[in-house]
């Protein structure tokens, strides 16, 4: 991308913070061999430059060489005729220099190493103000489109192996039947190959033929080799295939194979497990119901809740649990409903106040009214903004510790379905949830919904989540919320 610099320069000015000691060795040893060798790079420069104006070539030396030195075996690479995916292209060898110092020769024109240097920025460059076209450089909008390809799923690590394995292996070079070139790291496989062409097409090959010859797909293959993919209907991507591609692309659309073929298992598992456990408790597994035990579980959605049940991640108890949780709590003791909270002296008179309805469990204070005694408002209560420069009438109040009477009316605002039976069954779930019904009164009817206000008793703020989340669970409920309202105040 043309940024070595950049990633030079920022590796030198944190090595120099981090480990300054070591950094400071290494320039000491490096002068040291300055002293005692001279510039050895200036000096083989110059006997390139010497020996290419023999022959009369022109080119810039930058530091490597070849002639008149013989080469290394086995340290030749042909980047040009093999260019990487990136773009770079160039021939490299190794040979051995002056005084028997092996020195790295890098070959090409001046288009290519505008490249090498400028990496997919090469696409952009200009010349004395002109845009110069490089026929060597990749187009930037195609290579990054290659690369962010595998973040659709949001998976930073496949990105990362898909870039090393894309942009720093050596390539292969193979064709399709048509005659088409299919670009590879060394190493690539048939499977490698197919995912190249078309995901659909990796995702149900089922064996490949290399030269015409049947091979297995863990083959690797080789450069200049013709390549045809054998798929069938039905034939999905197997947990093995992982450990036989090469690419970052392969083993990505792999691995989202494998994950929507094991989700949508889990997920009909799930459905079975949900049944059944609502079955036993008398309920029915509806999709709302599900929806709602997956809001209280912080996930997702019902399917999601569905694939975790099915991968044993959650206890289809625990789910019925959540939606019509059963009292075994121990035994606690009962607390006096006349005087159900702490900071009260003997001679005060008590009450909750009828516009925020506070339930134990809820944050409390208490404000003195006159011939009233103390009325306790749940501390996030809009009345209690009239209060705020009369602090002589705030007293410290909290709930008693312990098993609180079912005698705390809260009004819950409800939507219902206008069809015959719906009002009976909402009334019966509430009386399933311990919870007695002390008013009802419709205040919105339609000729498809009804909206009312019912008032319930109840022993604390855990009961009220009960209620609610059982009739949320019930198909026929449209809306529930809990209703205050200020006009009611003291």
């Amino acid at each position: 991308m043309g940024m070595q610099w950049m990633r030079e320069e920022l590796e030198d000015l944190a090595f120099k913070v981090l480990n300054p000691e070591a950094r400071n060795s290494i320039i000491r040893r490096f002068l040291t061999l300055q002293r005692e060798s001279g510039d050895v790079v200036h000096k083989i420069t110059a006997d390139i430059r010497h020996e290419l104006d023999k022959v009369g070539i022109e080119a810039t030396v930058y530091g490597r060489a070849k002639k008149p030195w013989r080469a290394v075996p086995g340290r030749f690479k042909d980047y040009i005729s093999q260019p990487k995916s990136n773009g770079y292209r160039s021939i490299h060898t190794t040979v051995s220099g002056r005084d028997g110092k092996r020195v790295e020769v890098q070959i090409r024109t001046r288009e290519m190493h505008e490249v090498a240097e400028a990496g997919v920025a090469a696409h952009w460059s200009y010349r004395e103000g002109v845009r110069a076209q490089n026929p060597f450089a990749v187009d930037p909008a195609r290579w990054v489109a290659s690369l962010t390809e595998r973040l659709d799923e949001g998976d930073h690590d496949e990105f990362l192996e898909h870039v090393k394995l894309e942009m720093y292996s050596d390539q292969v070079f193979c064709f399709t039947p048509k005659g088409d070139v299919i670009q590879l790291p060394r190493g690539a496989t048939p499977l490698d190959f197919a995912y190249a062409i078309h995901t659909r097409i990796g995702n149900s090959t089922v064996s490949a033929k290399v030269d015409g010859i049947r091979v297995p797909l863990w083959t690797r293959l080789k450069n200049g080799q013709s390549v045809e993919i054998i798929t069938a209907e039905g034939q999905l991507p197997q947990s093995s295939w992982i450990d036989i591609v090469t690419t970052g692309r392969a083993k990505a659309a792999i691995r989202r194979s494998l994950r929507e073929e094991d989700r949508g298992r889990f997920v009909k598992l799930g459905q079975e497990l949900a049944r059944a456990a609502f079955d036993h408790v008398g309920k029915k597994a509806t999709d709302k119901a599900l929806r709602t035990a997956a809001k209280m579980l912080g996930l997702g959605d019902e399917t999601e809740l569905l694939a975790r049940l099915g991968s044993a991640e959650i206890a289809a108890r625990r789910v019925v649990e959540t939606l019509y949780p059963e009292l075994a709590r121990a035994t606690l003791p009962e607390v006096d409903s006349a005087r159900p909270v702490v900071g009260l002296s003997d001679d005060q008179a008590f009450r909750r106040a009828p516009c925020c309805q506070p339930l134990p469990g809820e944050r409390i204070v208490g404000i003195t009214y006159r011939g009233k005694g103390i009325v306790a408002h749940s501390i996030d209560c809009p009345a209690l903004a009239e209060f705020e420069d009369q602090t002589e009438r705030w007293v410290d109040l909290s709930w008693h510790s312990g098993r609180h009477a079912a005698v705390n009316t809260v009004s819950i605002d409800l939507t219902i379905a206008n069809d015959a039976g719906v009002l009976g069954r909402i009334c019966t779930l509430i009386g399933e949830q311990k919870a007695n019904i002390s008013d009802l009164t419709f205040t919105d009817r339609k000729p498809d919904f009804y909206r009312l206000l019912v008032d319930v008793d109840l022993r604390d703020v855990e009961h009220l989540h009960m209620v609610m989340t059982a009739l949320e669970a019930e198909t026929d409920v449209a809306q529930v919320s809990r209703h205050r309202n200020l006009s009611r105040k003291p």
